[in-house]
C-alpha cells in the first residue's frame, strides 16, 4: 500500500509534522484527521466516508479497490471500519520515514509524561 502511495503523487508530511509538533501534536493533529474523514453518525472510518472524503488526504487518485485494501489493512478488530486508534496506527504504518522515527517520538512522549531519564532508553526496539 505504502508503493501505491508513492505512485498516486501522495507525499508523505507525517515526518515534517512529527518535527514541527512533537509526539503529542502529531497525535492530536492525526485525531483531527480522523474527525474529518469520519462517519459522523457512526464515529468510525467507513469505506464511504473514506471514499468521500479521500481527496482531503491528497487521495482521489486511489481506485476503489486501493481504499478497500488501506481499510482491511488498517482494520485490526474486523468490523469493517476504522476506530480511531486503528485510523492513526495505519497512518504510521503508511510513512515509513515515521515509522523510522517512531522510537524517538516514544522516547519523547515518555520523558515528557513521565520524566524518564535517558538512561532509561539503552535498548533497541
Amino acid at each position: 500500500m505504502a508503493a501505491k502511495l508513492e505512485q498516486s503523487g501522495f507525499e508523505d508530511y507525517l515526518p515534517l509534522m512529527a518535527d514541527k509538533l512533537g509526539g503529542d501534536g502529531l497525535i492530536g493533529e492525526l485525531c483531527n484527521g480522523f474527525q474529518l474523514l469520519m462517519d459522523s453518525d457512526k464515529g468510525v472510518i467507513t469505506f464511504d466516508s473514506l471514499k468521500k472524503n479521500s481527496a482531503l488526504l491528497g487521495l482521489q487518485e486511489l481506485s476503489d479497490e486501493d481504499l478497500c485494501s488501506m481499510m482491511k489493512e488498517g482494520d485490526f478488530d474486523g468490523d469493517g471500519a476504522l476506530n480511531q486508534m486503528e485510523f492513526c496506527v495505519l497512518m504510521f504504518r503508511l510513512s515509513p520515514d515515521l515509522m523510522g522515527q517512531s522510537q524517538f517520538l516514544l522516547e519523547e512522549a515518555l520523558l515528557q509524561d513521565h520524566g524518564f531519564q535517558d538512561s532509561f532508553f539503552n535498548f533497541s526496539l
